[in-house]
C-alpha cells in the first residue's frame, strides 16, 4: 500500500524532520516484529482516512509507529490528516497522557479532545467516515524473540514507566518489539446506530480502553493483585466464610483456628505469578528446546489469535508429557499472550521447585477433596476469582498423564468447577480450547515402558529432575502442537438450559442439567483433541510394523503400506485441521532408524525393515496416538480376514454394531448416519486402490487374491486395531463361559483382567493396554447403559444380543484365537488376584 504525502507547511516540516531524524536513530537498534502477519489481514480501507489510536503517548513509541507505517507504505501518524471539510494536525491520538516536566503524573480527562472532534464530524456528516486503527506498541514483548537475561529486567508490565525508564527500555530491549495493528473501527458504523455524538463517543472510548486492556493483558499477562491479596479476597467472600463457620462447628474448634486451617488451604493452592520469573525460564527454554528437539510446529494458531481477546480463556490439550505443560506455556508467550494459570498436582509441589512453579503460574491441587468441604470451598472460591480477574487457565481434564498414548476418558471435576464459576461471576464469556500434542520420541520413555510392564507409578522427587539431565544428551525429532476449533461455553448453556441468564447460581447449588453439559463438554473436548491429530513418520511406522507377527515387513512392502496410510489421510473425511507428515515413505523409513525406533536387516533377497528389540512396548504409544484415525478403515478391513466376501449390507451392520465401543473408546466423532457415510466411504476408498473388490450388481464385497500385495495390504490394514477387538471378544466369551446371572461385576471385569493378561504372555503381545482395568471397565460399563446387560441382584444378565456379538466375532478373530481365548477364559474365582 503507497500513499501520497500530504501538503505541510513550513515549521510542521522542521517538525517532521526532527521527528524522522530521531526515529532514524532509533533504528540503529530497534527491530519490531509487525502483526498481523501476513500484513494483509488487517482489513484497511486505502480510500478513507485512517487515524492510529494509541494507549499512551510516548515519544519512542510514536516513532516506532512512524517507522513501522513508513516501511509498510501507511499514512504517517505525524502527518496531517486533511479530508473534505475537515483538517486535523496529526493523523494519531493517544487515550491516556502523563503531564509535567519532571515528575510526570496521568493526564485526567475523559476522553481523547481529538476523538470528540472527529465523532462529532462524522455524526454530523461533515466526514462521510474515519478509520481508528488501534495499535499495541510493546517494548520487550516481542513474539518469537529472547535473546539475553539482561532484557528481561527492562520489559513491559501494567506499570508505564516514566521517560528514562522508557528510553532504557528501547535501548535495552529494542530488537524485541512487538507493534501490533488491529481491525480498525469505523466511526460510520458506529454513527449510524444514532445515538448521538456525545454518547457514541463514550462508546468508542470505552471500546478502545477495553481493547487495549485486553490486548495487553494477552501479551503479559492480566494486571495481577498480590498473591496475599487474593488470598484475602478468597477467604472473605461469603462461600468460603460460611464454610469456615461450619468446620470450627463440626471440628469444634475455634472460628479463628477455622480460619486459619483456610488460610493454609488457599496459601497451599494460590500461584504466585512473577513476570520476571516467566522472562528467565522462557530465555532458559529456548535454549532447551534448541538442544532436544529439531523443532515445534504449531498449526491452526491464526484463528485461535484471532477469537481470543473476547474470551475467558480455557486451555485444555492432551496430557502426553511433563514437557507439555512447558511447552505450551512456551508458545502462547512467544506468540503474544501470557502463559496461563495452570493446575498441577500437589505431587510437583516439591520444595523450592515449588516455588518456581508457582511463580510461573502453577496453582495446586490435591488428588481428591470431596469430603474435605473447607478445601472445596476455598479452591472453587480460588478459581472463580482468578477467572473473574480475566486469568487464562489450563488444565488436563484427562488428569494424569497417558501411558498408553491414546485419551483418557475425561474427568468433570475442574470442568465442573469452571462452570459454576462463570455461573457466579460472568465477567466474560468462556472459551475452552482444545490443544493436540504430538511427540516423536517422549523425555519419559523409559518409565512408561517400566509402568506398561506392570511396575507401580513412582512419585515425583528432586532425583527426577536430577535425572532428568540424561534428556539433554539424546534428540526427541519434533513437537507438533495443533489448536483445535474452540468449545463456547455460552452455546452449551443455551442448549442445556435456555434460561440460564435469568437465573442466578450460588456456590452450593448443583443444577441438574450441570451434570449433562459436563460430561458433553467433556466428551467435546477429547474428540476436538482428535480432529486437531498430525499424523507424524513415527506413527505410521508404528501402525503398520506391529501389526505384522515378526514386527518386521520388507522395506519395498513397507514403502507400499506407508504410501497407502498417506492417501488414507490425505483422502480421510475426518477433520480439516488433521494433517500429515510431508515424508516421503522412503525418508520416513531413514528417519525412523535415525531416531532408533527401528533398523534396517540386510538379507539377499531385499532389506528387511524390523522394529528395535527395546522399542516394540513404546512403539504402541505412538500407534495409539493415531488409533482413531485408523478405526474405520481397520474395522472393514477385518471383515475380510477370515471369509472370501460379504454383502456390504452385513459390513455395514457390524460396524454399527461396534461403533458405540469405539467411539467411546476412541472418541470419534460421528453420529449413526455419519459414522455410516464414513464407512462407505472408506468401502470406495478400498475399491479405488483394489484392496477390496465389488460383485457386478454391486451388493457383495470381495478381498483380493490371496498372495498378491493388495492382500497383504489389506491383511496389515485389517490387523491395525485387531487387539481391540479381542478385548472386546474376551469379555463376551468369559460371560458366555460363565452364564447369565452368575457373575457380578467386579466378578466379570477382575476374570477378564486375568484372561487378558494370559492371553498376552501367550502371545507376547508388545501391548500393555490390552489388559488394561479401565479399557475393560469403560467396555462393561456400556454394555450395561445399551441394555445387552442388565444388573438383578447384584449379578449381570445378558439378552440374545450378546449371542449375536459372539457370531459375528467369528468374522472378524480367527478360530484360533477364539478357542484360545475361549479355553484361557476362567469361569468364576472366589478371590481372583490381580
Amino acid at each position: 500500500m503507497e500513499t501520497e504525502r500530504p501538503k505541510i507547511g513550513f515549521f510542521k516540516r522542521l517538525s517532521l524532520v526532527w521527528f524522522r531524524l530521531m526515529g532514524a536513530i532509533l533504528q540503529l537498534w530497534i527491530r519490531p516484529t509487525v502483526l498481523p502477519a501476513p500484513f494483509e489481514d488487517l482489513e484497511l480501507d486505502p480510500d478513507k482516512p485512517i487515524c492510529y489510536v494509541i494507549d499512551w503517548y510516548e515519544t519512542t513509541s510514536l516513532a516506532i509507529l512512524d517507522k513501522v507505517c513508513e516501511t509498510l507504505g501507511l499514512p504517517r501518524p505525524r502527518w496531517p490528516m486533511q479530508t473534505e471539510g475537515v483538517s486535523e494536525p496529526r493523523s494519531y491520538l493517544a487515550m491516556r497522557r502523563k503531564t509535567g516536566m519532571i515528575i510526570r503524573r496521568p493526564e485526567v480527562r475523559r476522553h481523547s479532545e481529538t476523538l470528540k472532534r472527529f465523532v462529532e464530524n462524522v455524526c454530523e456528516d461533515r466526514v462521510d467516515d474515519i478509520q481508528l486503527v488501534p495499535v499495541t506498541i510493546l517494548i520487550g514483548r516481542a513474539p518469537d524473540k529472547e535473546t539475553g537475561l539482561a532484557k528481561i529486567f527492562f520489559t513491559e508490565s501494567w506499570e508505564i514507566g516514566g521517560r528514562f525508564w522508557r528510553f532504557l527500555n528501547s535501548i535495552v530491549n529494542g530488537r524485541n518489539t512487538m507493534v501490533q495493528f488491529s481491525d480498525p473501527i469505523s466511526l460510520a458504523t458506529m454513527a449510524e446506530e444514532g445515538l448521538g455524538p456525545s454518547r457514541t463517543l463514550r462508546k468508542v472510548s470505552r471500546i478502545l480502553r477495553v481493547h487495549f486492556q485486553r490486548q495487553r493483558a494477552a501479551a503479559i499477562g492480566p494486571d495481577l493483585s498480590h498473591r496475599r491479596t487474593v488470598v484475602e479476597q478468597v477467604l472473605r467472600s461469603p462461600s468460603v466464610s460460611t464454610a469456615i463457620e461450619d468446620h470450627a462447628r463440626k471440628e469444634k474448634v475455634s472460628r479463628d483456628k477455622a480460619a486459619e486451617a483456610a488460610r493454609a488451604h488457599a496459601y497451599e493452592i494460590a500461584a504466585n505469578y512473577s513476570y520476571g520469573l516467566v522472562r528467565i525460564v522462557s530465555f532458559l527454554l529456548t535454549w532447551f528446546w534448541n538442544r532436544i528437539y529439531d523443532g515445534v510446529e504449531v498449526r491452526h494458531f491464526r484463528s485461535f489469535k484471532k477469537q481470543a481477546p473476547d474470551y475467558e480463556l480455557i486451555y485444555v490439550p492432551c496430557h502426553r508429557s511433563h514437557i507439555d505443560y512447558l511447552l505450551l506455556s512456551y508458545i502462547l508467550y512467544h506468540r503474544g499472550f501470557v502463559p496461563p494459570h495452570i493446575a498441577a498436582g500437589l505431587n510437583l509441589n516439591l520444595p523450592i521447585l515449588g516455588r518456581v512453579l508457582r511463580k510461573g503460574g502453577a496453582f495446586f491441587l490435591r488428588r481428591s477433596f470431596r469430603s474435605n468441604k473447607l478445601y472445596s470451598a476455598v479452591f472453587h472460591e480460588y478459581i472463580a476469582k482468578i477467572m473473574s480477574n480475566g486469568t487464562a487457565i489450563e488444565y488436563f481434564i484427562e488428569g494424569t498423564r497417558s501411558r498408553t498414548g491414546r485419551l483418557l476418558q475425561p474427568k468433570g471435576g475442574m470442568l465442573s468447577m469452571t462452570v459454576r464459576s462463570y455461573l457466579r461471576t460472568r465477567s466474560r464469556p468462556v472459551m475452552f480450547q482444545p490443544i493436540y500434542i504430538g511427540y516423536e520420541k517422549l523425555a519419559e520413555g523409559k518409565s512408561y515402558i517400566a509402568e506398561l510392564s506392570g511396575e507401580k507409578k513412582k512419585k515425583e522427587t528432586w532425583g527426577d529432575l536430577l535425572r532428568a539431565r540424561r534428556v539433554l544428551k539424546q534428540q526427541f525429532g519434533k513437537v507438533h502442537v495443533s489448536f483445535s476449533e474452540p468449545i463456547f461455553l455460552d452455546d452449551l448453556l443455551d442448549r442445556h438450559d435456555p434460561n440460564w441468564r435469568d437465573s442466578s447460581l450460588d456456590s452450593e447449588e448443583k443444577p441438574s442439567w450441570l451434570t449433562p453439559l459436563v460430561n458433553e463438554l467433556g466428551l467435546g473436548i477429547m474428540t476436538g483433541i482428535n480432529l486437531a491429530t498430525h499424523v507424524n513418520g513415527i506413527n505410521l511406522l508404528a501402525v503398520v510394523l506391529l501389526t505384522t507377527r515378526k514386527l518386521a515387513l520388507g522395506r519395498e512392502e513397507l514403502i507400499d503400506q506407508l504410501a497407502l496410510y498417506l492417501d488414507l489421510v490425505d483422502q480421510a473425511a475426518y477433520s480439516d485441521r488433521l494433517t500429515r507428515t510431508q515424508r516421503t515413505p522412503e525418508q520416513i523409513i531413514d528417519y525412523g532408524i535415525e531416531m532408533g525406533v527401528i533398523e534396517a536387516l540386510e538379507n539377499p533377497l531385499g532389506d528387511i525393515i524390523a522394529v528395535k528389540s527395546d522399542q516394540s512396548i513404546l512403539l504402541t504409544y505412538f500407534r495409539n496416538n493415531i488409533a482413531h484415525l485408523a478405526a474405520v478403515p481397520s474395522l472393514v478391513t477385518s471383515c475380510f480376514l477370515n471369509t472370501d466376501h460379504m454383502r456390504i449390507r452385513d459390513v455395514r451392520r457390524i460396524a454399527l454394531a461396534v461403533y458405540p465401543f469405539l467411539k467411546a473408546e476412541l472418541f470419534l466423532p460421528w453420529d449413526y448416519e455419519g459414522f455410516l457415510a464414513t464407512v462407505d466411504g472408506c468401502i470406495d476408498w478400498l475399491l479405488k486402490h483394489d484392496l477390496l473388490l465389488q460383485s457386478e450388481d454391486e451388493t457383495i464385497l470381495r478381498k483380493p487374491e490371496g498372495g498378491t500385495r493388495e492382500d497383504l495390504q489389506l491383511r496389515v490394514m485389517g490387523h491395525a486395531l485387531l487387539q481391540t477387538f479381542e478385548r472386546y471378544y474376551i469379555v463376551v466369551a468369559v460371560l458366555a463361559k460363565n452364564g447369565s446371572g452368575v457373575l457380578s461385576r467386579g466378578e466379570l471385569e477382575r476374570l477378564c483382567i486375568l484372561t487378558a493378561q494370559r492371553i498376552s504372555q501367550l502371545n507376547e503381545f508388545a501391548a500393555p493396554e490390552f489388559y488394561d482395568r479401565h479399557q475393560i471397565r469403560q467396555f462393561i460399563n456400556l454394555l450395561v447403559e445399551t441394555s445387552i446387560l442388565r444388573i438383578e441382584d447384584d449379578k449381570l444378565e445378558f439378552n440374545s444380543v450378546l449371542q449375536q456379538i459372539n457370531e459375528d466375532s467369528k468374522l472378524v478373530l480367527s478360530e484360533e484365537i477364539r478357542y484360545n481365548i475361549l479355553r484361557v477364559a476362567p469361569q468364576v474365582i472366589a478371590e481372583a488376584p490381580l
